[in-house]
């Protein structure tokens, strides 16, 4: 929607999807540099699973593809990535990320506004991220949902908090839908799509041990502690495949 002004970071292509290929300290500065120009910018985390919702959903697959900034969440977009011959240098996750973001805000005087998941816990991931940031300025916290009928109340107390950074926790592809269809009327500069980030830094939810987020097998760990989530799962096979089809055919039809 609105580009990254300077140097452009170089994307990647995956299933038809753009992804930005950064690390977590060229997101971080891209975003702010989004905050110096005060223009209102979606940032989307993409992973496997949205890619293959992408592709039964044309208008969600239009709204990641206009996003000013594409964060390569998870570790299959990075093993797609180099089987297509386009790698990805590093997983960038968006509860990381948020993680940082609050940092970077403690240190800076950013403002944060926390919206969604279920009640209570962006409050709870607030109080955790201002324990661990000093200084950090949370501007406000709300659960709302991304249903039309609320987004008024919503857009005023946004409006009211003038945050620079929105952290939006409906999952995909509600929260994405909702940034973009509202992003002008935000005013905010960067609107961020963070999917389960505040439910794992609120402790709701527990993170896969570090070995295995390195080794890519952090989609075992929430199934095996949420077995409930196993038709979701069955995107990543799906995606495997994909990938291979279309990396297949592009070497095939380079020939």
């Amino acid at each position: 929607m609105n580009p990254i002004q300077g140097a452009s970071p170089r994307t990647v292509e995956i299933l038809g999807v753009r992804v930005h290929d950064v690390t977590y300290r060229e997101a971080l500065d891209i975003m702010e540099s989004f905050i110096g120009d005060g223009e209102p910018r979606l940032v989307v985390t993409v992973n496997p699973e949205l890619l293959m919702t992408a592709q039964s959903d044309q208008s969600f697959k239009e709204v990641l593809n206009q996003a000013a900034l594409s964060l390569p969440d998870g570790m299959g977009l990075l093993w797609g990535s180099r089987f297509l011959g386009r790698p990805l240098r590093q997983r960038v996750a968006g509860v990381d990320t948020v993680q940082m973001l609050a940092a970077l805000s403690a240190r800076k005087g950013y403002r944060l506004f926390l919206l969604g998941a279920a009640p209570g816990v962006a409050k709870e991931a607030a109080k955790r991220l201002s324990a661990r940031c000093p200084g950090l300025v949370v501007a406000g916290t709300y659960a709302g949902s991304p249903r039309e009928d609320e987004e008024a109340e919503i857009l005023a107390r946004i409006g009211a908090a003038r945050p620079d950074f929105l952290l939006v926790a409906y999952g995909a592809p509600r929260q994405e839908k909702w940034i973009h269809r509202n992003l002008e009327s935000l005013r905010v500069p960067v609107a961020m799509a963070v999917g389960g980030s505040f439910d794992f830094i609120s402790g709701r939810a527990r993170r896969a041990p570090l070995w295995m987020q390195r080794a890519g097998l952090e989609w075992l760990h929430r199934l095996c502690r949420e077995p409930w989530r196993w038709k979701r799962m069955l995107a990543l096979p799906r995606f495997a495949g994909a990938v291979f089809i279309e990396g297949i055919s592009s070497r095939f039809g380079r020939r």
